[in-house]
């Protein structure tokens, strides 16, 4: 496991938990700006890492599964 690899980790956890600030934020002010929390909510929910498009260090889980298997 290399160093993006455990950015990732961390970061999908940090996008679903600010998600759902957010979302709780926007329903309690009632600002619908805050509703915007459903993009980092579903992108953590999904395991997309924008960082490992970015930066192409990180492999997501599928891509190592098929390469191991070749």
């Amino acid at each position: 496991m290399n160093t993006f690899d455990k950015i990732r980790s961390f970061c999908r956890k940090f996008r679903i938990l600010l998600g759902i600030v957010l979302i709780a934020v926007g329903f309690y002010t009632g600002i619908i700006w805050f509703y915007l929390g459903v993009i980092p909510l579903v992108a953590g929910i999904a395991d997309f890492c924008p960082l490992c498009i970015i930066s192409k260090k990180c492999t997501p889980k599928n891509l190592e599964e098929k390469e191991s298997k070749e």
